[in-house]
């Protein structure tokens, strides 16, 4: 049975996975991502496929204290899919550094929630050229 969503839901997905970036604690911000979820962060130079891989990486962002905020925001919604696409800004906590990035994230309905199956940042390196 598909899961319906809205627009405005399906960008407020991305307040439940900052929130999680909020605790600090990676394993609350890995439980956003679904089975098999791939992320291809900004700087690291391999896909993160699996949960310790997702785990891993965000032991050491989490300690720069992010907070994030969507800029842009592109929604399309699909059969219990969906996806936001679009810019956001990082203010790290530790050093109060901010950041523009693309960013897309694919989501897919799993296990009763919205989960986060494909996750791709990248700066905006325009900006420094």
């Amino acid at each position: 049975m598909p899961k319906a969503i809205s627009e405005e839901e399906v960008r407020n997905l991305f307040q439940l996975w900052n929130g999680a970036l909020a605790t600090l604690d990676p394993n609350a911000v890995v439980r956003r991502y679904a089975e098999n979820a791939v992320l291809l962060p900004t700087v690291l130079d391999i896909p993160c496929t699996d949960y310790g891989l997702i785990k891993d990486y965000f032991v050491g962002y989490l300690t720069k204290k992010p907070e994030g905020k969507i800029l842009e925001s592109n929604v399309t919604i699909g059969h219990n899919w969906c996806q936001d696409a679009g810019i956001h800004e990082f203010t790290m906590g530790s050093t109060g550094d901010k950041f523009k990035e693309r960013h897309s994230f694919v989501y897919v309905y799993q296990d009763g929630e919205w989960k986060i199956a494909q996750h791709h940042w990248i700066g905006m390196w325009e900006v420094f050229l």
